[in-house]
């Protein structure tokens, strides 16, 4: 009898857990619906990036005990979760956010998480701010083990797009990846400059739209 009832206890904490879930993904909707209403070209897509794209875009990093990573446009934090079950620490990321209410919200998701409101586009300047990577910190280039963006880069003009990735590779070690998703079928940043290098992903077809990941790397 008393197994019966713990069977039924346990089915019961799965279906609450199960609802919950849902109710948590139906709200985040609405947050970025909201969101992308409000200002479409800063947001970009109208849902969150699903499960298996986060976890798609995570896997091209590793984990160290001094990892420094940056998180470009997180919004409800689905790729910041795929970054933490990769095994990167809540010290190990800078998460830079536009939108003051997606700060709250990661903020009270990820306590202990450095979140930064600023502009992505002006990483640089970003990243400086208290609690930042650079904050303070005598040496401003070739710092990070990786940059993982969900920025809508294909709303922004070539340039913007260029000086981006051009300032995210001064900032980065040699050979470290600006991961970026997209949607299109060519790369998100035409290469132009010398030494630099881009692969794409498979398509991950369980995301609505679908997407892949493209990867930038520059070396020595």
């Amino acid at each position: 009898m008393l197994k019966r009832n713990g069977n039924r206890v346990e089915s019961l904490r799965r279906r609450l857990n199960r609802v919950n879930a849902v109710r948590t993904r139906v709200l985040d909707e609405v947050k970025f619906i909201r969101s992308w209403a409000q200002n479409p070209l800063r947001t970009g897509a109208v849902t969150p990036s699903g499960p298996d794209l986060a976890a798609r875009m995570a896997s091209f990093l590793s984990p160290s005990p001094r990892s420094r990573v940056v998180e470009l446009g997180p919004g409800t934090g689905v790729v910041t979760r795929a970054l933490v079950e990769r095994g990167f620490a809540h010290d190990h990321l800078n998460l830079v956010e536009y939108s003051a209410d997606f700060c709250d919200l990661l903020n009270l998701r990820y306590p202990g998480m450095t979140v930064l409101q600023g502009d992505a586009y002006a990483l640089r300047a970003t990243l400086n701010k208290p609690g930042g990577f650079l904050a303070g910190n005598a040496q401003q280039n070739h710092l990070l083990d990786g940059i993982v963006s969900s920025l809508p880069l294909l709303t922004r003009p070539e340039a913007v797009r260029h000086a981006l990735l051009e300032e995210a590779l001064e900032l980065l070690k040699p050979g470290a990846p600006f991961i970026q998703f997209s949607y299109g079928l060519a790369a998100p940043v035409k290469l132009t400059g010398r030494g630099v290098s881009v692969i794409s992903s498979e398509w991950v077809w369980k995301n609505l739209p679908p997407a892949r990941v493209w990867v930038y790397r520059k070396g020595h």
